[in-house]
């Protein structure tokens, strides 16, 4: 009787094996689906150059257009610090603004933002309690623009669909957020963030942002050939006051060496090439 039990066991094991019929222990867990999704969204490169077209239309259809360029260069390799560099080139009232980030992971130590405003040649200091306000007049806020440390809320992957994996997050620390928690939809397949639902208490959704284009922008990573799925083209809603903004991502280049000294005050007076180009 006991060796039948074996043998039963075995064949079951090798069918398992054979029919790839996964086991719960294969699915990722809420942790390992926002690790993945927090580098797939922010850390894919060394670093990246691209241009960026903000469209801002009012609740009367009235619009307004930002152009920048944006650089952005990884610390390390451990999905930890960044800095970000953007450059603004249009409209005239924006034009040659500078918005810098110095991105810390660690939830004791805030980011560093500077915003030089060319008009009044004044560089200001962004303190951290205005990072979830809007970046310059859109419905994306500066820390839409920088990314949302994982490490600042709870995650609970609720439901599974075809295509997602559907998490809610919790903020930790609530009295700094305007959010009750926020509903996040990660595509299965490139483990993209393509569509977050913000809610207030009550559960009143408020914001929504979502990617509506995603690409494979070609670039070489130690000597191969690869493709980065990027978001080329995203949308911010504000539910309360009627207004959007689209932004879309071009000319986007993945590891192209972009040097430290980029990313200091010295700099943001003076842009350095890469940066107008």
């Amino acid at each position: 009787m006991k060796v039948g039990r074996v043998i039963i066991a075995a064949c079951l094991g090798f069918f398992i094996l054979c029919t790839g019929i996964k086991t719960s222990a294969q699915e990722p867990t809420a942790e390992e689906i926002v690790r993945r999704a927090n580098h797939m969204a922010l850390y894919q490169g060394s670093d990246c150059k691209g241009k960026v077209t903000i469209t801002i239309r009012d609740k009367q259809g009235r619009t307004r257009t930002r152009e920048f360029n944006m650089l952005r260069k990884n610390v390390d390799e451990k999905d930890r610090d960044q800095k970000y560099y953007s450059f603004f080139q249009a409209p005239a009232d924006v034009r040659k603004m500078v918005f810098m980030v110095h991105k810390h992971a660690a939830l004791e130590q805030d980011d560093d933002r500077w915003l030089y405003m060319p008009s009044l040649d004044m560089v200001k200091r962004i303190a951290a309690s205005d990072k979830r306000t809007s970046f310059v007049g859109s419905d994306f806020l500066y820390e839409d623009i920088s990314g949302r440390s994982p490490d600042e809320d709870s995650h609970e992957l609720i439901k599974k669909t075809d295509q997602y994996y559907i998490l809610k997050n919790i903020p930790k620390n609530p009295d700094n957020v305007e959010f009750e928690y926020y509903i996040a939809y990660i595509d299965k397949k490139t483990f993209m963030p393509m569509k977050m639902e913000f809610f207030k208490r009550g559960g009143r959704l408020y914001r929504i942002i979502e990617a509506t284009k995603l690409e494979e922008i070609q670039s070489e990573e130690n000597g191969k050939e690869v493709a980065y799925p990027t978001v080329t083209t995203s949308i911010a809603k504000d539910l309360e006051n009627g207004s959007m903004t689209e932004m879309t991502f071009s000319n986007i280049r993945y590891n192209i060496g972009l040097g430290d000294e980029i990313f200091t005050e010295r700099y943001l007076r003076r842009p350095p090439r890469n940066a107008m180009r």
